[in-house]
């Protein structure tokens, strides 16, 4: 049988760092004909075009693809084979593929569809790699006490105390083949020290744990796992084994289309108010900096913000600044949109 196509999975909640490490992995593929399959959750293509405004070789229309309608594990029939598909039948098969989920996704379901005789035939899951915020997980944002929720589930069986972000991150942590702790240089050594030793107690027997920060991993550790995970999926326990999906009414996403921005350090310190006020878990996407002729491109990863250049504008294109932004479907969507009503550009002109 012809050698099958590898294919590395990166997992990770949102902000982790895994359009980072895929940059990393373009600017250190030695050679390698790589394709990138990009997941985004909300109406907003963002990280694609992050990568394709990075300057560097190998970030080509061609082989950077997006699945931009849902989280990856939902619509693996509509929407993911026919784009492995696509790329399959190219003449010019890549040597690796990388595909990026969704911070909101699920692995597992994902690792299944490569079962598909379609894609089974032509390539295999090399390994998962589940990219870890350090310094979220330091903060708690997913150190839920267990027993104290147990406890009071056992006390009142009628409060519904699911955790759906705990339960996220769980079952990434559950398929990976590779963990990466990131942003380790945004915490002491000791406190490193106390996350590496309670993420090996989630982890399954010979998954290796690696630290890092900027998302710095060699792609030599991360590709020729050899695990063919699709062959290995009993081994990869998730809360959702047994159910078809997992429920994304648990999260909502909208985009804010904003105007220029000639402040952008009042428009900073107005989304880091409401990141705090509204427990918004992630915002990304550009900003028209008018005189200027390069994109400002916007992240936020719960209370830490980051703003840079990455490319020109291009001849004709609409040079307009849009967020996504992604909360827990409690979020006020309302509420926020008036607070940034100074910035927005008003409905009948969008």
């Amino acid at each position: 049988m012809a050698r099958r196509i590898p294919a590395t999975i990166i997992s990770g909640f949102l902000g982790a760092g895994k359009t980072t490490l895929i940059r990393h992995v373009i600017e250190n593929a030695k050679g390698k004909r790589l394709a990138f399959l990009i997941n985004e959750f909300g109406d907003l293509g963002i990280d694609r075009d992050m990568l394709l405004g990075c300057g560097l070789e190998g970030c080509t229309d061609d082989d950077i693809m997006e699945l931009a309608n849902g989280c990856i594990c939902c619509t693996v029939a509509d929407d993911f084979l026919p784009t492995m598909e696509k790329l399959l039948d190219r003449p010019d098969k890549p040597d690796h593929i990388v595909i990026e989920t969704s911070g909101l996704a699920l692995p597992k379901p994902l690792v299944k569809a490569f079962n598909w005789p379609e894609i089974k035939a032509q390539v295999t899951v090399d390994g998962v790699v589940t990219v870890v915020d350090a310094k979220a997980l330091a903060e708690g944002r997913f150190a839920d006490d267990e027993d104290a929720v147990q406890q009071q589930r056992e006390a009142d069986e009628a409060l519904d105390h699911d955790n759906p972000l705990e339960e996220v991150f769980d079952d990434q942590l559950f398929c990976a083949d590779i963990v990466v702790l990131n942003k380790v240089d945004l915490l002491d050594g000791a406190q490193v020290d106390v996350l590496e030793a309670e993420l090996q107690t989630r982890l399954r027997p010979g998954v290796h744990l690696v630290r890092s920060d900027q998302s710095g991993v060699d792609p030599a550790v991360l590709m020729g796992l050899d695990k063919a995970a699709e062959d290995d999926l009993d081994a990869r326990p998730s809360h959702h084994d047994g159910a078809d999906d997992h429920d994304h009414d648990d999260f909502h996403s909208f985009v804010l289309n904003l105007a220029s921005v000639n402040d952008p350090t009042a428009l900073e310190m107005m989304l880091k108010s409401l990141i705090e006020q509204y427990d918004i878990l992630r915002i990304k996407g550009f900003l028209d900096r008018p005189g200027l002729p390069r994109r400002e491109v916007f992240q936020a990863a719960g209370p830490r913000l980051q703003r840079y250049f990455d490319r020109p504008w291009r001849d004709g294109e609409n040079r307009r600044s849009e967020l996504v932004v992604i909360g827990l479907h409690t979020i006020d969507e309302a509420a926020i949109r008036a607070h940034l009503s100074d910035w927005s550009i008003p409905a009948a002109a969008e």
